[in-house]
């Protein structure tokens, strides 16, 4: 599978990203899918993943501010990022597959990611 992240850039506190990751190779509607996020110094942290159900799981971090969706007919996965903050810049990665357990979650364990786009959110 082939994963290309896309919308990332800069943001004001407040304001609002929308990230988009186009795949090729599989069809989204039947695989697990997500978005982690790698700021420097620190670890991965998942940010949100979405089943081949259609169920969605959140990071406590970005709940109600975050949006995870399928765009089925684009073959597309997209993070809507509403009320940004500073703590959330970071490398933002589309990832897809499942663990090497066969979970769906943390996104940063999925077998495929794409290469990243970088977020950065000003105060």
């Amino acid at each position: 599978g082939h994963l290309v992240e896309s919308g990332g850039g800069s943001a004001q506190a407040g304001g609002s990203l929308r990230l988009s990751c186009v795949v090729s190779g599989f069809t989204i509607s039947t695989y697990c899918m997500g978005w982690f996020r790698q700021a420097p110094g620190k670890d991965d942290e998942g940010v949100t993943v979405v089943g081949s159900d259609g169920r969605v799981k959140y990071a406590d971090s970005v709940k109600g501010r975050f949006t995870i969706s399928k765009d089925n007919a684009k073959n597309t996965l997209v993070l809507q990022m509403d009320s940004l903050t500073p703590e959330d810049a970071a490398m933002y990665y589309c990832a897809a597959g499942w663990t090497a357990g066969g979970r769906c979650r943390p996104a940063a364990a999925l077998a495929y990611r794409g290469q990243g786009t970088q977020v950065t959110v000003s105060s």
